[in-house]
């Protein structure tokens, strides 16, 4: 054989073994993306924007995920200290965005728009191949309107709570959202079958955080009596209004230690001088979960905190009061028959509310008693919290599946 031609058949081979491995990664690029491996793919980057506590936490848990999914994952977010702690660079902390209720928003929207107007500044700078907006609509469906101006694809995770009012904004978010990830089970077919939009249900993330923190035989707080917590809110505003008149009810219970959980964005000097008064009353500092693990009942602002503490088998009273002005104006747009999820999801009075002026001493008084006395009563809640944890379970393990999308939505931008 010739020298030329046997250089001619080395060149050949060599060619095969190129387009050999070409059509192995077209193949590849075929399959689903949870088939591919992370190595296949170049470093991607994502910017992940979460407004308050509980945003903090399930987006936390969202990094962690991704970072399993894609171990050279860059991420960049607005958050808290477990997101930092999953391994995203923070830029901005939720203790500095949340402003409750529309009297407090218009007093601060000379701090919203700076925020705003920093976030977009930040996002160009940082050029992530995909944008993540967990929750916090007033925030975060500005900055999803002006990101599609910009090319940027972008993933919504834990829907605005537009079937409880400004329906409006379901148009402006299908244009401007590629994917959207809901955790309640009756947002699915009220995107589908009243606005034609194919959203995903990936579960509630609450179920899969709640059942992984009793798997590890959580602390128990230990008091010289029951215990009853008080979870009075994350921001400042709702504190301040709700937990005096929460306070008020110790002094009623003489046989219970009343014990407040902080708020993680909080100082505890900020609660001392509410607690003071009071000798039943003390405070436990990031360890929400094992005071509900610890209480005999609790008494509970609205929001992710009812769900948690359902979740946790805890019979609760719910109590939310906020500005007058505020709340006159929600009277008149919002559409919804209870405030909390609890109630929300399983669609009836699971937990009594006591809203704005029935919010006083003495009626949380008067159900508290009757959640720690009324056996009948308590039977048919504990009945009740166990078919919420079923409907939730029903979707999955949502901040795995949640990952799953981002990183799919991450490879087409």
């Amino acid at each position: 054989m010739s020298q030329k031609y046997k250089q001619y058949t080395i060149k050949e081979k060599k060619l095969k073994h190129v387009l050999n491995l070409l059509n192995e990664y077209v193949l590849l690029s075929k399959l689903s993306f949870s088939s591919q491996p992370a190595y296949l793919y170049p470093a991607m980057k994502y910017y992940v924007i979460a407004g308050e506590a509980s945003g903090d936490l399930h987006g936390s848990n969202l990094i962690k995920e991704l970072k399993q999914l894609d171990h050279s994952a860059t991420i960049q977010c607005w958050g808290g200290d477990l997101m930092q702690k999953a391994g995203a660079t923070l830029v901005k902390h939720y203790r500095d965005l949340a402003f409750m209720g529309f009297a407090e928003v218009i007093k601060n929207l000379p701090a919203i728009f700076k925020n705003i107007a920093f976030c977009k500044q930040d996002i160009i700078q940082f050029a992530p191949d995909v944008l993540v907006l967990i929750d916090y609509p007033g925030f975060n469906l500005r900055i999803a309107q002006w990101a599609k101006t910009k090319n940027i694809k972008v993933v919504y995770y834990i829907s605005p709570q537009v079937w409880a009012w400004k329906e409006n904004r379901v148009k402006q978010m299908k244009r401007c959202i590629d994917k959207m990830l809901v955790i309640l089970p009756f947002e699915k077919d009220y995107y589908q079958q009243k606005w034609s939009w194919q959203v995903e249900y990936v579960g509630h993330p609450l179920v899969d955080v709640i059942e992984q923190y009793q798997n590890n035989t959580p602390p128990i707080i230990t008091a010289n009596k029951p215990i009853i917590a008080i979870l009075p809110g994350s921001r400042k505003q709702e504190i301040e209004v709700k937990l005096p008149v929460m306070l008020q009810v110790a002094a009623h219970f003489h046989n219970f230690e009343f014990i407040v959980a902080q708020a993680p964005g909080q100082d505890e000097a900020f609660y001392a001088p509410f607690l003071a008064p009071y000798q039943n009353v003390s405070i436990v500092k990031n360890n929400t979960y094992g005071l509900l693990c610890s209480s005999k009942a609790a008494l509970v602002t609205s929001g992710t905190a009812t769900l948690e503490t359902a979740l946790f088998g805890v019979p609760e009273v719910v109590c939310y009061k906020g500005s007058a002005v505020s709340f006159a104006i929600a009277k008149q747009l919002v559409k919804i028959k209870y405030i909390s999820l609890v109630n929300l999801i399983m669609d009836k009075p699971v937990v009594k509310e006591l809203i704005q002026q029935d919010m006083n001493v003495t009626n949380i008084i008067t159900e508290l008693t009757a959640i720690l006395t009324d056996e009948h009563r308590l039977q048919i809640m504990k009945t009740d919290y166990a078919a919420l944890k079923t409907l939730l379970q029903a979707g999955g393990h949502a901040s795995y599946k949640a990952a799953k999308w981002v990183f799919e939505i991450a490879q087409k931008s």
